[in-house]
């Protein structure tokens, strides 16, 4: 059973801005949450779903959806997300950490805080180091996996009344990192406005966000979920960072989740020629306009109706076929194409925390990836398609038994 509208809130002005010219370019029905994995089929308990569409605001171009769900439902509840079961995720975040303290000098009398810190996966490089940290989370499953790494995590959500607390007992920062939570907040401005009271005079932010042009050029309408409140075009964030005293001085592409944007946000303006070229990027491409937006539900539309094809066709043919990766974005893409049961035997994981669950409105069950191997389907679904080659590399066995692999975007393709 399914229940819709419950602790949710339809916004009627723009989240960043406040403006009321809001263009909903996209309608997806309504869905269940992305990470809320039941744990059985029938365990007794209503499934909520919530309308999920997607909007543009003509006043600062931010690209959001129109639904708010309650942040305690979302994140407190059991959420089951944990970083560290990404082995690329894992060298990414490295890798941003050692260029910081290089590029920085930062050393023992530094100090580095990290909003959504999770299972301490990116703070414990800096612990390794001997740089004190502190990591901000409101889920208490991943901060009880980061005390173990030496990660001490304050167990909240990140706002401004908290940034007001720790800064009255002393606490500012050299670098504040918030890597794909800024997207995710509820209160955008209250998020804004609390880095800049903890960043120190000299101090950096360091964002990470997905970027809305390879979402809509790549048709990844599965990174639309409810938990994703907001898709970034740089035009959009250099507009908040502003509105609180926060200057984007320098950007980064990453190809990491299908196209990213590292941040790198100062209090002092000193904007570079990566933030100036890409602000005209946009402009040229009409990425600030609603224009640029209004085929993607067209586009959304065909290749829900190819890939729904495609594994019927395989199906209908006598094939087997499971699916790779509990990710929020696969609970999207099953629910909005109709992947139930009848087409798909299972999804697997290496997350531990989501095997011998289910997967959101589906009820598919989830296992270990040790069962594609046992099972030896004919071709796997790539749900968690952003680690497509890391996915790839570790399952060279069942690749070697003849099994195949099913991409779904920008185009469904079998590999």
């Amino acid at each position: 059973m399914m229940i819709v509208g419950a602790a949710s809130v339809t916004e009627q002005v723009c989240r960043s801005c406040g403006g009321s010219h809001i263009n909903t370019f996209l309608k997806l029905g309504t869905t269940p949450l992305a990470d809320r994995l039941p744990s059985s089929i029938d365990d007794g308990e209503e499934e909520p779903v919530f309308p999920l569409s997607v909007a543009f605001c003509g006043d600062c171009s931010l690209v959001q959806i129109t639904e708010t769900v309650n942040p305690r439902i979302l994140f407190a509840n059991a959420y089951p997300y944990y970083s560290s079961f990404s082995q690329a995720l894992l060298r990414h975040s490295r890798d941003n950490v050692l260029d910081l303290i290089e590029r920085r000098g930062l050393h023992s009398g530094s100090f580095v805080i990290e909003l959504a810190s999770n299972d301490g996966y990116l703070l414990k490089n800096y612990v390794e180091a001997g740089i004190p940290v502190l990591g901000i989370d409101p889920a208490d499953g991943p901060a009880a996996v980061a005390s173990e790494f030496g990660v001490p995590t304050h167990v909240a959500f990140f706002t401004r009344e908290l940034a007001e607390s720790l800064r009255r007992q002393g606490v500012r920062a050299d670098v504040i990192h918030a890597n794909n939570v800024l997207a995710h907040v509820a209160d955008t401005n209250g998020f804004v406005a609390g880095i800049a009271l903890l960043l120190k005079d000299d101090g950096v932010a360091v964002l990470e966000a997905p970027y809305v042009e390879p979402m809509i050029d790549h048709c990844e309408f599965d990174t639309i979920y409810h938990e994703h409140l907001c898709y970034f075009s740089v035009t959009a964030l250099d507009k908040l960072f502003r509105r609180h005293g926060l200057y984007l001085n320098e950007i980064k592409q990453l190809s990491i989740h299908g196209g990213s944007l590292r941040l790198y946000v100062e209090l002092q303006e000193r904007v570079g020629v990566s933030v100036r070229d890409q602000l005209a990027h946009e402009k040229a491409q009409g990425i600030d306009a609603i224009d640029y937006y209004i085929d993607f539900s067209a586009t959304v539309d065909k290749l829900k109706v190819d890939l729904s094809t495609l594994l019927r066709r395989l199906k209908a043919d006598g094939a087997s076929i499971a699916a790779y990766g509990a990710a929020a974005k696969g609970a999207t893409l099953i629910n909005t194409v109709g992947i139930g049961r009848d087409l798909i035997d299972f999804v697997v994981d290496r997350n531990t925390h989501k095997q011998g669950k289910y997967m959101p409105g589906q009820k598919i069950p989830i296992r270990s990836t040790e069962a594609l191997l046992e099972a030896q389907p004919d071709y796997v679904l790539v749900l968690a398609w952003n680690f497509l080659d890391e996915i790839m590399a570790q399952q060279t066995e069942y690749r070697a038994r003849g099994g195949k692999f099913i991409v779904p975007v920008p185009n469904p393709r079998i590999v």
